[in-house]
């Protein structure tokens, strides 16, 4: 590695390392400012959900109390025990938190009645009370008539409705009519794990009764009026978990439950329940480990998109990096190549202001003087005119600004006449070939003499004096051209291999510290590429390099 190369690194390392370790840094803060979040986020998930989990668990109580009591009304108060039996029946199959029911087939009288309520002329009682539920015997069905008035155990929950029954009537303004929910609160009674309900009266009954509440009725009149009673358990309601992986536990326990034993392996919360279960609530129990997962499962996603949005501008960083990086490559390329364009072109031009000059100011030249610079104006000449067309060819090849000329060479001939220019050139050249395979193919020849001609002039540059030795082999293999050129030189460094095709790239070493524009094999890639070919390099470090060409068969 050259000391250039090592000294951009140590100028850039504090830099990279500094930016590696900010992103270091501010990653692991991302990360550990989401984790917290992900963390607070699920503790208040663990307090709120319960309203979710509370309100599924109980919505078969509240399509109960909202629509199945109110099938009471639609009976007009002549339910009797077998319609009761088949209605509590199915309470009793769709809801099963209700346990038992209690159907008291009553009567509103004008005339006293010696079991119920008694208030002025309005009179309210059974005729007779039946209990309903899957643990009572069928024994125990009726519990009370007026045939066995000794029986009457209507109890609070008649007693308590009714006085709210005659509350209501009392109370009531007859010159309006008054809403459902109204109705609906002054005909139930909710108490703890209990719902009594009367079925509710047209409002033309309902001013009967506030009459009969005044003075006796002649015709007396009697109205039919069905109450029911539900015994509600609240451990039987389903308790649907709408976050599993939130709640590992949850149970109904009374209000007062308080566990003994409060562990910080867990988190707890609690909400009551409503109405006639409000003696009672919903306890949500979870390891701390059970929730650590659910925080998990949440931070994770998280995670995966700080460290995408990371990665996007450490990537970023790294491509703006290579770009500058690049873009400081090719100013280095260019301004060596226009040193080194500058001093190819000044050689020769100071050699030929040398030579004009000495003519110039010499007042006889002799033949042989005249010759010699004569000579020394013609190759001077030539290198500016060789330098000048490679140049041009260069750019129009790239460009594609110019066009293949197909014409049929002669292999054998062709690479005599390249050997020949050379030796004439170079005449301590070793330059040897063979030919096998073919005699004659179409191409190029213009453009397969400049490729001749770059590869030559390299082999002999890069080569020690003692080994000026090019070894050009063509062969024709499985209808392919194939060009090998083998010198003795001093090698390419494996890791230089990939950069020798690059436009203005030059191995740092003793053969090019008289400048060397660095277009020689790149022009050689450029030139094999406009044929149509492949052209690849085998090298070992003072050994030797083999440049492989494969060019297209045409006859």
């Amino acid at each position: 590695m050259s000391s250039e190369k090592k000294s951009g690194y140590r100028k850039n390392f504090p830099l990279i390392l500094t930016f590696i370790i900010l992103m270091l840094v501010l990653f692991m803060l991302s990360l550990l400012l989401a984790y917290r979040f992900s963390t607070k986020y699920i503790e208040n998930q663990f307090v709120s959900e319960k309203v979710n989990v509370l309100e599924q668990s109980i919505r078969p109580y509240n399509d109960f109390f909202q629509k199945k009591l109110p099938e009471v009304s639609y009976y007009n108060g002549y339910l009797d025990s077998a319609t009761a039996s088949n209605f509590v029946d199915t309470v009793l199959l769709e809801y099963p938190f209700v346990s038992k029911v209690v159907f008291y087939d009553s009567e509103v009288k004008n005339t006293p009645v010696t079991d119920g309520l008694n208030i002025g002329r309005f009179s309210f009682g059974p005729k007779s009370i039946y209990q309903f539920g899957s643990l009572v015997p069928m024994d125990s069905v009726k519990l009370f008539s007026r045939d066995n008035t000794h029986n009457f155990i209507a109890g609070d929950d008649f007693n308590a409705l009714a006085l709210k029954l005659v509350t209501y009537i009392e109370s009531l303004d007859t010159s309006r009519v008054p809403s459902q929910d109204e109705l609906f609160s002054n005909f139930s009674n909710v108490r703890s794990n209990k719902i009594t309900y009367l079925n509710i009266p047209r409002m033309d009954d309902l001013k009967m009764y506030k009459t009969m509440m005044r003075r006796a009725l002649n015709p007396q009149p009697i109205y039919q009026q069905d109450m029911l009673s539900f015994q509600l358990d609240p451990y039987k309601i389903k308790i649907i978990n709408s976050r599993p992986l939130l709640y590992q536990y949850i149970k109904i326990e009374p209000l007062t439950y308080d566990p003994l034993e409060t562990s910080s392996l867990y988190v707890t919360t609690e909400i009551t329940l409503p109405g006639p279960f409000s003696d009672y609530k919903l306890y949500f129990i979870s390891s701390k480990s059970f929730i650590d997962k659910e925080i998990l499962s949440y931070f994770l996603p998280i995670a995966l998109g700080v460290l995408l949005f990371y990665s996007i501008l450490v990537l970023v960083a790294f491509l703006i990096y290579r770009n500058l990086n690049i873009n400081q490559k090719m100013f280095k390329l260019q301004y060596d190549f226009m040193n080194n364009l500058t001093h190819e072109f000044k050689t020769p031009v100071s050699v030929i202001k040398i030579a004009g000059n000495n003519i110039k100011s010499a007042s006889n030249l002799t033949d042989r003087e005249l010759k010699l610079y004569g000579k020394i104006l013609d190759e001077e000449a030539d290198k500016l005119n060789g330098l000048m067309n490679k140049l041009l060819a260069f750019t129009q090849i790239e460009n594609k600004a110019i066009q293949l000329n197909s014409e049929k060479v002669n292999i054998t001939d062709f690479i005599e006449s390249t050997v020949e220019s050379h030796r004439l050139k170079h005449p301590d050249f070793d330059f040897t070939f063979d030919v096998s395979g073919f005699k004659s193919f179409v191409t190029d020849p213009v453009l397969l003499g400049s490729l001749f001609d770059n590869l030559a002039e390299n082999a002999y540059k890069y080569s020690p004096i003692q080994r000026k030795r090019l070894h050009i082999s063509a062969r024709l293999i499985k209808g392919k051209v194939v060009f090998r050129f083998t010198d003795q030189g001093i090698g390419i460094p494996s890791s230089e291999i990939n950069n020798i095709f690059k436009k203005f790239f030059r191995i740092q070493n003793q053969y090019n510290q008289n400048g060397s524009v660095g277009l020689g094999l790149a022009f050689c890639k450029e030139l094999v590429n406009f044929m149509s070919g492949e052209i690849t390099v085998k090298s070992k470090v003072d050994k030797g390099t083999e440049f492989k060409i494969v060019l297209p068969y045409n006859d």
